[in-house]
């Protein structure tokens, strides 16, 4: 079954006009409903390249627990907006849904290279786009938007708050022992603690969970494809 899409607004907005649509969708955010994690059966990633002024989407779809691909998907569009922290979604959110349009699998849960609610309107990208599809989403992003944090244990699944005006925004986990840290934040649809538990075991041997890195390596391979359905191998 396609993946259903709200068109919930225009993406050519100015920056004013951005973040100000932020405060207004940011309430509509669900942080309570857990996710279902005994009864996942596909995990989606999605992340995006810019490269030459042109923004690359990939979104890739794995099997649940196996982690194995079964659907890749890319877009590709100009890069409509500039680059201003805290205002990804209106740089990245339409190549996004370019991609999720395409798709033939519909996910149980989307696992998004960047902030969810640890943002400082409370609305990052895994947020936004959470909106706009009925899929609850997670985002895992490589480094801090905004908050602060303690310090994390070195070993693996452990984690501290992440803290910003007294809220807790997200989680800082530790997905491998002795390795960097990722941040963690509920995107849509989801508790913190399921989405902290949902990135642990979505992740292998490296730093990132695997349908992160599959959509990035997704994403680098649509430098050299055409965008649409790639190969599975």
């Amino acid at each position: 079954m396609p993946i259903t899409i709200h068109e919930l607004h225009r993406w050519d907005l100015t920056p004013a006009e951005a973040i100000a649509l932020q405060h207004e969708l940011a309430p509509q955010i669900d942080t309570a409903t857990p996710l279902p994690l005994d009864e996942l059966r596909l995990v989606g990633g999605i992340d995006v390249s810019v490269k030459d002024n042109i923004s690359r989407a990939a979104v890739v779809v794995l099997s649940y627990p196996a982690l194995e691909v079964v659907e890749r998907i890319t877009a590709a569009i100009p890069t409509p907006f500039p680059y201003i922290p805290g205002l990804l979604s209106f740089r990245e959110g339409a190549v996004i849904v370019d991609a999720l349009r395409q798709l033939r699998a519909t996910p149980d849960v989307f696992i998004v290279d960047g902030q969810g609610i640890a943002h400082p309107r409370r609305i990052g990208i895994a947020s936004h786009i959470g909106l706009w599809i009925d899929v609850p989403t997670v985002g895992c992003g490589k480094t801090r938007l905004t908050g602060t944090h303690g310090p994390v244990p070195p070993d693996k699944g452990a984690w501290t708050p992440l803290i910003d005006h007294g809220e807790i925004i997200g989680g800082v986990l530790r997905t491998r022992e002795a390795i960097q840290p990722v941040f963690v934040s509920v995107g849509n649809r989801a508790t913190l603690e399921t989405a902290l538990e949902l990135v642990l075991r979505c992740t292998t041997r490296y730093r990132l969970p695997e349908p992160i890195r599959a959509a990035h390596n997704t994403a680098g391979q649509s430098d050299a494809a055409p965008p649409g359905q790639l190969p599975l191998w």
